[in-house]
């Protein structure tokens, strides 16, 4: 029995809900998102806040709920603060800068690398050496920044690439002669 599926989601101030069918739509101040459910799976909502139970009592049923119990969460947090992710870029000459709806990232290729900014999602660069991706859509901000990083992702022994902001690197020490 998933312990996740039991606790309801708290619904805040400005956050609507419509349950149509198998489909929930969240309504907030970042954005729209929707999103269909599955069939073991039903959401109920009462007095503000949004419950998740199977509608069987078998293991998958559960699981299903516990899993979507986290989705639906994640909808409303979306929709209602959204969701960030940042990126550092570590290396001489690395850098980053936005140009409307492209990225555009030097990181010691013979070219600079263009990224194309997914709609719905908004990439910042404070520095030009920190990227900031940011979105009402969980997936979609963490496939973004994925995408991003894997162009040059960290070396183990310089330390050079693109890394998240609160991610470590192990460093390996120099061949010896």
């Amino acid at each position: 029995m998933s312990r996740v599926a039991k606790s309801p989601i708290s619904l805040p101030a400005g956050v609507t809900v419509q349950i149509e069918g198998d489909g929930i739509k969240v309504k907030g101040g970042k954005g729209e998102l929707q999103m269909m459910m599955h069939p073991l799976v039903a959401v109920e909502e009462s007095e503000g806040s949004l419950r998740v139970r199977p509608k069987s009592e078998s293991k998958a049923a559960w699981a299903m709920a516990g899993t979507y119990r986290a989705l639906v969460n994640n909808m409303v947090v979306g929709a209602s603060a959204g969701f960030e992710k940042k990126l550092n870029l570590v290396g001489v000459g690395y850098r980053a800068q936005a140009k409307g709806d492209v990225l555009s990232i030097s990181l010691g290729f013979s070219h600079p690398v263009e990224y194309p900014v997914p709609e719905g999602i908004t990439i910042t660069t404070p520095v030009q050496t920190e990227i900031v991706v940011s979105g009402c859509d969980r997936q979609r901000v963490g496939q973004v920044a994925a995408e991003i990083r894997a162009y040059r992702p960290p070396e183990p022994y310089k330390g050079k690439g693109v890394r998240y902001a609160d991610e470590h690197v192990v460093r390996k020490e120099a061949k010896k002669k």
